[in-house]
């Protein structure tokens, strides 16, 4: 019974988020560059079992996809081949940027914290991951 980890994929930082064992509560994790995202996924594995991986589908507001999913698509391929036998589903991330930045505001964050675009990736990708919890049940 593995983990579920969820990807706020940008073409410079990815935020990424994790459920608890149980699969209840998302987390942040970590956000690193995108070029060393799948290593990092990689030694993740290593050592937490890994169920499913959420990779935010960003639209937008018409619906359409974002200018971002030409890159998150050859991730998603690569995700892929490096981690074969771990589930890859898309999750529609619209509005997830504005409501990290609503929460940050709200948990009283000051100004410079909440400009930081690492910790906005990370709570990102939680919101992501918390929202496809929420989707399941």
């Amino acid at each position: 019974m593995g983990r579920i980890v969820a990807i706020d994929y940008g073409t410079k930082k990815v935020g990424i988020a994790v459920t608890d064992p149980l699969k209840i509560i998302a987390t942040g994790l970590a956000t690193v560059h995108s070029s060393q995202i799948l290593d990092y996924l990689i030694t993740y594995s290593r050592t937490e079992e890994i169920e499913t991986i959420v990779v935010g589908l960003p639209k937008q507001s018409t619906g359409e996809p974002s200018e971002t999913e030409k890159y998150i698509l050859p991730f998603i391929k690569k995700l892929k081949s490096v981690l074969p036998g771990i589930e890859v589903v898309r999750f529609d991330e619209r509005y997830t940027t504005v409501l990290a930045t609503r929460s940050l505001l709200d948990g009283g964050y000051k100004k410079k914290d909440r400009q930081n675009k690492k910790l906005l990736d990370s709570v990102s990708a939680t919101i992501i991951l918390q929202d496809y919890l929420n989707s399941a049940k």
